[in-house]
């Protein structure tokens, strides 16, 4: 593994050879990983999730930020979870297409990472990869994730700010994620809203969250125009704002507690061998007196 100090020296110079390198290696568990890991000594950089059904304008969104905070002479860091590619198992890399014109500036790093499969549309790994981030001397860090349904709550577990994209039409995807995001959003962002009935759809997100008993003034709804920068500027007001009062309310904590125990699930299942424990479980289907809970006890033991 390469040392810390020559990782943030490179950030520093807008040189992320040696941090796109560690990451390959956190995420194909090379040897020395977790010692590595373990000497990270991360800064309070907040980690803003960005998710919302595909169409929304995510990446057109974040691009609009990154313009915000550059101006203020911010270094961004953008993890985007896009969906494995059917062919060679990696990221499709649609999003560094979008967001081409920050590709080569040296104050942002964007990386494109591939789903696996795994169902939170997070890799496995998120949670190591974000605090190499927030140890290297970024000011931002911004996950996007592949925004395919409600399972895009788990983006809420590991961001201090989490966001859900809509635009205008997308009444009916809200009925569905009501449940799910409509929980956990701590901003709602309207995008596209210089389409028709923008306005209405604003108030009935509103709605819904007095209905779901959440507090409408902590829990903004801003519309933008991303594409055009209209409402960016508010927008980026916003993130702040809800970031000072998660901290007054010791959210951190809790976000910190989410991901200790998801970081030791993660460490469990990795010293799982699955094709041993297929074929004990092939084996073990032959009695007819299986019982899943008997079988899963020699793994938890």
């Amino acid at each position: 593994m390469f040392a810390i100090h020559d990782i943030t020296e490179g950030v520093q110079k807008g040189d992320f050879l040696l941090l796109a390198k560690t990451i390959s290696r956190i995420e194909n568990r090379a040897e020395g990983v977790d010692l590595f890991l373990q000497a990270l000594l991360p800064k309070a950089v907040p980690i803003i999730g960005v998710t919302g059904p595909p169409g929304a304008g995510k990446s057109t969104l974040i691009s609009a930020l990154i313009g915000e905070w550059i101006k203020e002479g911010k270094k961004i860091a953008v993890l985007s979870v896009d969906p494995s590619s059917p062919f060679h198992k990696g990221a499709i890399l649609g999003d560094r297409i979008r967001m081409k014109e920050w590709y080569l500036h040296p104050n942002v790093f964007i990386r494109s990472l591939a789903s696996r499969g795994h169902l939170g549309g997070l890799t496995s790994s998120m949670i190591e990869l974000t605090t190499l981030l927030q140890s290297v001397g970024f000011d931002n860090i911004i996950l996007e994730t592949v925004g395919v349904g409600q399972s895009e709550v788990e983006v809420a577990s590991l961001a201090d700010t989490t966001i859900v994209v809509l635009v205008p039409e997308a009444g009916d995807e809200v009925q569905m994620m009501k449940s799910g995001l409509m929980e956990v959003a701590d901003l709602f962002v309207v995008n596209k809203s210089d389409r028709p009935d923008a306005q209405i759809f604003a108030n009935h997100i509103a709605q819904m969250i007095m209905e779901n008993g959440q507090d409408a003034d902590a829990i903004k709804v801003i519309k933008t125009v991303a594409s055009q920068g209209e409402g960016v500027q508010l927008l980026n007001e916003a993130i702040m704002a809800q970031q000072q009062v998660m901290i007054q309310r010791g959210g951190n904590k809790r976000l910190i507690l989410s991901k200790v125990i998801q970081l030791i699930v993660a460490h469990r299942l990795r010293q799982i061998d699955s094709k041993k424990m297929e074929t004990a479980l092939a084996e073990a289907l032959k009695s007819p007196q299986f019982n899943i809970f008997r079988f899963i006890k020699q793994y938890l033991d």
